[in-house]
């Protein structure tokens, strides 16, 4: 099974779609994700957001003032700032 990620800033939808890992930083260190994870909701620190999707391509995007929540196989990150990193 795959996670469905919704990466989003306060202006807009950065990211959606499927992955087999993500991992972030939160307050407490970095936490990665993959399908099966028990629920989560942590406060982002300022850093990267890596995506794996399930195809193996890499996306890499930089968050900053928000939160995580994982449920189920839905992980949503929310931060006032984020965008792609090219």
């Amino acid at each position: 099974m795959a996670l469905t990620v919704t990466l989003v800033s306060a202006e807009a939808e950065v990211w959606h779609g499927e992955a087999s890992l993500v991992v972030a930083k939160t307050v407490e260190g970095e936490i990665g994700f993959m399908s099966g994870h028990e629920p989560v909701l942590a406060i982002l620190a300022e850093g990267q957001v890596r995506i794996t999707q399930t195809d193996g391509a890499k996306i890499v995007a930089t968050a900053q003032d928000g939160f995580l929540s994982m449920e189920g196989d839905e992980l949503t990150i929310v931060a006032g700032n984020a965008a792609l990193q090219s």
